[in-house]
């Protein structure tokens, strides 16, 4: 039973509420002073080394002589960079049962996270100690977000977390499996849960085609002041809310909202289309970087940049772009940065370790710092998410910001995007990119699209550039306009399921991925 259920029936009185808010903003100063004056390169240190003798009378510490590590070198000496695959072989293969296999004792919860290229379902143990590291890392969050907007007032009202179903299937030991925001909603505190929104009545629903609709109208008679959720999902809610109320702007509907905290995705085609749909000055982005393996870092209003959470006991290392071969394959030994010797603008792969018992992890993504000190960074892309058909070396990044900066060029919004080359067919004719592009609303001029993407790129990628000098070897980009949702459908398709964790996969090197896509659409009468 949660202790703070007593509390419950007291929380929405205002009296109590304003009391919460003014209480958070003094906690808000206090934790942003702690971060500021903290060594992170040593709260780092310290992390690994707590990590290390957790675990040492496990399978994996005993496996790897976490008995005779003393230091960050000590650890790296022992331990090499792995993959999910490499755990799940040698130590999660009696799943759900992985007691003292790679983290000490039961492991109460599983988050399931789906691969956005393969497709494949991961099983990565979340334990008690983690989802103390997910609250420590959310506080962090809103306290960042306090502090430079002391008068954004959050406990006035309700905090809208747009996840997946929260009905987790107990597993066979008595373990529960469901995707991070699913593991989120059920740690949620009894006391907490009236500043919360939705009900379980609602969360609990699993399919997403019966469950928007109903959020969108429940939603709608809230005093929402803060809204979580992956940018597509949360575009789609904006759309059914003012379909089920008839205004015009979510700011007639949430007057009182001040946050829209995003991440999962890059941001770049959405905020536009966001200010636009809330109709308001009055409320301010706030991105996170979370992952199924642990929390990375939380927007710092003050820089407007990610921040790396340093001392929530999650280790990470940094391995420069430049050690990944053209296929995204790690080579052998690769160089293992920690955040004291980053440095700013280089491309790194993110290698993590948590309290939950993944050692050295590559997680799939890259980042760029901005600044060390405080360590700043944006993510990149993932590290098999790059397009160099032609030799181009294009990398999310930057076809995301060539796809934004063309939206706004034609004043367009636009929802998902895939890319991916187009190789010759004949002779003496080069190749080149296929873009398919959800529009909302009007399509545009195409031509005059593809010329400020590929004026864009041209900018960004002095590669790409050279490449689409004269035509000779890459021509210009074609846009496919495909409508609404359609991108997400084949996924669905794909998976046999539609869920919050839904991500179209962005870029595709070699150009088979994006024919099926195509072909698929073209099938079902999707392009439009």
């Amino acid at each position: 039973m949660d202790r703070t259920r007593f509390l419950a029936p007291l929380v929405n009185l205002p009296v109590v509420r304003r009391v919460a808010d003014a209480g958070l903003v003094r906690l808000a100063h206090r934790r942003t002073r702690e971060l500021d004056a903290m060594d992170a390169a040593k709260a780092q240190a310290n992390a690994i080394l707590k990590l290390v003798r957790t675990a040492k009378n496990t399978r994996f510490g005993r496996d790897h002589h976490f008995a005779e590590i003393g230091s960050v070198a000590d650890y790296q000496a022992r331990v090499p960079v792995r993959s999910y695959e490499y755990f799940w072989d040698n130590y999660w293969k009696g799943y759900p049962n992985v007691t003292d296999q790679t983290w000490p004792g039961f492991m109460p919860y599983f988050a399931l996270s789906s691969g956005t290229t393969s497709g494949t379902t991961k099983y990565i143990p979340v334990s008690a100690e983690m989802v103390k590291s997910n609250r420590k890392a959310a506080q962090t969050t809103v306290s960042l977000f306090r502090h430079a907007f002391p008068y954004h007032q959050l406990f006035t009202g309700k905090f809208f977390f747009l996840g997946g179903n929260t009905d987790m299937p107990l597993l066979a030991n008595g373990s529960h499996g469901g995707d991070l925001s699913a593991i989120a909603a059920r740690e949620i505190p009894d006391a907490v849960r009236p500043y919360t929104f939705p009900p379980l009545e609602l969360s609990r629903i699993a399919r997403w085609e019966e469950k928007m609709p109903r959020l969108a109208e429940a939603a709608a008679r809230e005093n929402v002041v803060a809204l979580s959720g992956v940018p597509s999902w949360m575009a789609l809610l904006f759309d059914m809310m003012k379909q089920a109320t008839g205004k015009k702007t979510i700011a007639e509907i949430w007057p009182n909202f001040r946050m829209l905290v995003h991440g999962g995705t890059k941001f770049d085609g959405y905020r536009d289309l966001f200010r636009a749909q809330i109709g308001s000055d009055a409320f301010e982005f706030c991105e996170v970087y979370p992952a199924s393996e642990g929390f990375i870092a939380t927007e710092d209003p003050r820089y407007k940049l990610l921040r790396l959470v340093p001392d929530h006991d999650i280790f990470f290392e940094f391995i420069p772009c430049e050690d990944f071969d053209a296929h995204g394959t790690l080579k052998d030994r690769p160089t293992r940065h920690t955040v004291r010797e980053i440095e700013p603008g280089v491309r790194y792969a993110v290698v993590l370790t948590s309290c939950a018992g993944v050692w050295s992890y590559l997680i799939g993504d890259t980042i760029i710092f901005e600044q060390t000190k405080p360590p700043l960074l944006r993510f990149a892309g993932r590290t098999k998410n790059f397009l160099s058909a032609f030799g181009e070396h294009l990398i999310e990044e930057e076809v995301e910001k060539a796809v934004a900066h063309a939206a706004k060029a034609c004043g367009v919004f636009t929802g998902d995007f895939h890319v991916g080359p187009v190789f010759p067919s004949k002779p003496n004719t080069p190749g080149f990119h296929r873009y398919l592009v959800e529009f909302r609303g009007d399509v545009p001029d195409l031509a005059v699209f593809a010329r400020e993407m590929d004026k864009e790129l041209d900018r960004l990628n002095e590669d790409y550039a050279a490449h689409r000098v004269g035509d000779l070897t890459m021509t210009a980009p074609q846009v496919v306009p495909v409508k609404l949702g359609a991108l997400s459908g084949w996924v669905e398709a794909r998976k046999g399921t539609l869920d919050v964790q839904t991500k179209v996969p962005r870029m595709d090197n070699d150009g088979k991925m994006t024919e099926q896509i195509r072909t698929w659409l073209q099938e079902r009468g999707k392009i439009t």
